[in-house]
């Protein structure tokens, strides 16, 4: 069976790999622009995905928008039987869907139809879920609503961060987008139509949902902490400026929401109850340091607060 491979981010590396280690009729790639990286923005850095398709001599396409006559040409110049996207970053339309005699599959990062849309990962930790887990689906031009092939679920680790979280969902992805082909293959697979009624959504993050909110207990901020590590990053504000903080524990103690409290190691600050300890911190135009170096140097002292 030919299939191109839509994908982009190291989310969906493993499975790429996976399908070429299982020998897979890969016939192309698409992926994403390679982006400017360094100081004077004169360096193009490919696409982890482009440099696992180069290894492997495998064409790859990489349109700012998949979109239009030139790309759709490119397609079907590859002649796909089937189409698989992991975590591309672009809708398709449904003249890309439709291309494929076999359709288009997408692996998507929860249990749909929970948490549909861009930034499942995120979500499931901020929301407090306990459980989430891979989806292969049937694409169509709704966003995630297509029937479901398989789903393969996971618990999500009390302590779990987005980026563990991430990466243990990325190899169970390729897992079972391997199972998903296999069982296709010997025509054991039954499509489940989602329930639209029990749709929820994962939109996309912006730097209002990463700001912490002190008044909020001490389970909800760290919380926002885990779901926003390593990266976009929860953030407060000392002193005019933004501080993003990582590595969070919940224990007790009281104080005014945002205060720092005393202590000699980590960071504690008060919260709306309880009170988080914080291992790490991201100054704004800094590195990423120790919280007590931090507060050695131009941090905050007991006593002061985070907004």
């Amino acid at each position: 069976m030919r299939i191109v491979f839509f994908g982009t981010p190291d989310f969906a590396v493993p499975s790429l790999e996976a399908l070429l280690a299982e020998r897979a009729q890969v016939v192309g790639v698409v992926t994403q622009p390679d982006k400017p990286k360094g100081r004077s923005r004169s360096a193009l850095i490919p696409p982890r995905i482009k440099q696992v398709a180069d290894r492997h001599g495998l064409p790859v396409l990489q349109p700012e928008r998949p979109t239009g006559d030139v790309f759709l040409a490119a397609l079907r110049h590859w002649r796909p039987e089937l189409g698989v996207v992991v975590a591309y970053g672009h809708v398709l339309r449904a003249d890309v869907l439709s291309l494929p005699s076999r359709g288009m599959l997408n692996v998507h990062a929860s249990l749909l139809p929970h948490l549909r849309g861009a930034a499942p990962i995120n979500w499931a930790i901020l929301q407090g879920d306990a459980e989430t887990g891979i989806s292969v689906m049937q694409m169509e031009a709704d966003l995630d609503s297509g029937p479901v092939l398989r789903r393969a679920p996971t618990r999500i680790g009390a302590q779990e961060t987005a980026g563990e979280l991430r990466a243990r969902l990325a190899s169970l992805g390729a897992e079972t987008l391997i199972e998903t082909l296999a069982l296709l293959r010997l025509g054991q697979l039954t499509a489940e139509p989602q329930d639209p009624a029990l749709a929820t959504y994962a939109p996309k993050i912006d730097r209002r949902v990463t700001k912490l909110d002190w008044n909020e207990t001490a389970a909800s901020v760290a919380r926002r902490v885990r779901a926003f590590d390593p990266a976009p990053g929860a953030w407060a504000s000392f002193a005019g400026s933004e501080v993003k903080l990582f590595g969070v524990t919940v224990s007790e103690g009281e104080g005014q929401p945002g205060e720092v409290l005393p202590g000699a190691d980590p960071l504690r600050v008060a919260t709306g109850r309880g009170v988080v300890e914080i291992q790490e911190v991201l100054p704004a135009g800094g590195r990423r340091m120790a919280a007590q170096a931090w507060m050695r140097g131009r941090g905050p002292r007991p006593g002061q607060l985070l907004a």
